[in-house]
């Protein structure tokens, strides 16, 4: 769809619900404070993720997005300076303050999302790659860690690992439905190794060597579930249930995308309901 201009009725819409995403059970487990706080956190991510998501090529229409989002940039740069901004992050104020949320993880969020926004992402290198992780991803999970109440010199680390296994299987997930953008998530180094010519995202996923491209991917993520998982046995238990919960479910998605493979025609992989609810109860119970 096309891109509309920003306007002021844009400016000030609400931050979205968390309901029916894949990260709301590992929220509902949390206690209220700690729950409220990560909604109004995800619904900032959600926002700010839904304007970078857009479709149009257009000239005008990333200049359009690029211009929300600099309006994004300017309402937390309002929230930290006067404890308030506009309508649409007042429900921040409060964690922020209550749990020490540092501004510079939300405005990685937003760099994320230029990223995105600026061009679409076609076979970064991996330095590039891993910047993107680290801003879309885990400076999300620095922001968490706060709110969890993880021990300062476990959090930052946490986070980094976590958040790049599950940006990492989320990548993995989405190839087709990222091509369908025009967007190719895949390395550059990752795609040459394996005879994959850079041309079109959509060409690109339907190369039969598609697999070779995607394992040193399914290589990283597990290796920072691993590390997260060191880190999060290293932390009180209550602090980790919503991260491990996350961890479970999103190692089981890889689980089944390796066990399915990464050849053309791929379906969505997708966890089973009963797995979820066994993950709320070994993780929100104990």
């Amino acid at each position: 769809m096309s891109v509309q201009r920003l306007t002021p009725a844009a400016a000030i819409s609400p931050l979205p619900a968390a309901r029916g995403s894949s990260f709301y059970a590992a929220l509902r487990i949390l206690p209220t404070e700690q729950r409220q706080a990560m909604m109004a956190i995800y619904g900032f991510c959600r926002a700010v993720d839904d304007i970078a998501d857009r479709q149009g090529d257009r000239q005008g229409d990333r200049a359009a997005r690029l211009a929300e989002l600099a309006l994004w940039r300017k309402d937390v740069a309002d929230v930290y300076a006067h404890g308030a901004g506009a309508a649409r992050l007042s429900s921040l104020a409060e964690p922020i303050r209550r749990f020490d949320l540092a501004r510079a993880d939300f405005e990685a969020v937003i760099d994320g999302m230029v990223m995105d926004a600026e061009a679409d992402m076609h076979a970064p290198d991996w330095a590039t790659l891993d910047l993107y992780c680290d801003r879309v991803a885990s400076a999300v999970g620095r922001l968490a860690v706060r709110v969890f109440g993880v021990p300062k010199e476990l959090g930052p680390p946490l986070a980094h690992h976590l958040g790049r296994a599950l940006q990492l299987t989320n990548i993995l997930r989405d190839i087709d439905e990222d091509a369908q953008l025009g967007r190719l998530y895949l390395p550059s180094e990752a795609l040459a190794a394996a005879g994959i010519a850079r041309t079109t995202a959509a060409h690109a996923v339907a190369d039969p060597n598609i697999a070779a491209a995607c394992a040193p991917l399914v290589a990283k993520a597990r290796g920072h579930f691993a590390a997260a998982a060191r880190i999060m046995d290293a932390c009180p238990r209550a602090t980790t249930r919503s991260p491990r919960l996350m961890a479970s479910v999103y190692g089981a998605i890889l689980d089944n995308l390796v066990a399915q493979g990464f050849s053309a025609p791929r379906r969505r992989v997708r966890v089973a309901k009963a797995r979820v609810l066994w993950a709320v109860l070994r993780h929100g119970l104990l």
